[in-house]
């Protein structure tokens, strides 16, 4: 098969499509002949270098796919092959073929193609297990979504607002705010020219967010936690503005507040296959009732994933940016 391949860490260009070997199915995972996948920031820290798979994993980036099953590993139950799949994955997805565990599979949605569906496995789980699992996210709350225009901000707007939550989220664009509003944001706040302490606290007459959802890290800590409601719930994901911040405890103990961290890539199976399953049970019926969809900025080939790096790096995009296999 061919995937795409790090020689050597560094920019857009350090990304080569390469002739490899076809991966082999294990106990309990089974074979997915790609049709797509999708670009994360942890795919641009892996061809920088600064990002390894965990033990075990496919050497080649892609953290989901869509596809076909096309063989099953001994002791696999539940799946057929030609069924058409999504999947969450530890590496591999930019790869004609990958094999996955049986338990980060999921069914594409009915009535979505299959080259879309690679734009939910990553951003579903991330922020069902982050929002809702960790930070028990409440109907009548207020969640703030730091970059709401994200792939990960896309689906937590919509998914907040699905389960009757108020959703404030920042921006760095007029436009950028306007695909969050449509989505269903309610409070707008355009983190270049505000200070979304400020704008939060004046939307929710002083009391602050009940959940916060954070892609910055260190940058935002000591904000976030001034956002924070009595008995808030600060859930950081991504460290893009940094990995060392100052953590005032008085203010977190006086608002009795928590603070999390979490990441997904590592985890156990076990740990990634109890997520998916939550996924499926409450996030799969409201996306194949039209309440969630998947907001994709557009589609490149598999063999052109540098040029979607380079996209995901400028920040220009909204939601997500799928990377098409040859022949699908």
């Amino acid at each position: 098969m061919h995937a795409i391949t790090i020689p050597e860490p560094g920019g857009p260009e350090a990304l080569v499509w390469a002739e490899v070997p076809d991966p082999v199915p294990g106990e309990g995972e089974v074979l997915v002949e790609v049709a797509a996948s999708a670009v994360n920031r942890a795919d641009v820290l892996q061809r920088q270098g600064f990002y390894d798979p965990p033990p075990g994993a496919s050497p080649y980036p892609g953290l989901e796919c869509a596809g076909r099953v096309t063989a099953l590993g001994p002791g696999v139950s539940g799946w057929a092959v030609g069924d058409e799949v999504c999947a969450l994955l530890a590496g591999g997805g930019y790869a004609e073929k990958v094999a996955v565990p049986a338990g980060q599979l999921l069914p594409v949605p009915r009535g979505m193609d299959t080259v879309t569906a690679a734009a939910l496995p990553e951003v579903t789980a991330t922020v069902w297990s982050n929002v809702f699992m960790v930070a028990h996210l409440r109907p009548g709350e207020t969640v703030l979504v730091h970059g709401g225009a994200s792939g990960i901000g896309t689906m937590a707007i919509q998914l907040a607002k699905a389960v009757g939550a108020r959703v404030a989220v920042t921006a760095g664009s007029p436009g950028k705010l306007r695909r969050c509003a449509e989505l269903g944001a309610d409070v707008l706040i355009d983190y270049r020219e505000q200070d979304f302490v400020e704008e939060l606290r004046k939307a929710t007459d002083g009391a602050g967010a009940d959940v916060i959802l954070d892609i910055v890290g260190a940058k935002y800590l000591d904000r976030n936690v001034k956002a924070l409601a009595v008995n808030g719930r600060l859930a950081v994901i991504g460290l893009q503005g940094g990995v060392k911040g100052e953590l005032n405890l008085g203010a977190l103990l006086a608002k009795r507040a928590a603070v999390t961290a979490t990441s997904l890539r590592g985890r156990p199976p076990a740990e990634k296959a109890a997520i998916v399953a939550a996924v499926r049970e409450h996030v799969w019926p409201l996306i194949e009732a039209g309440r969630v969809r998947a907001v994709v900025d557009r589609t490149v080939p598999l063999e052109d994933a540098s040029e979607a790096h380079r996209v995901l790096e400028s920040g220009s995009h909204v939601g997500k940016i799928l990377l098409r296999a040859p022949g699908a």
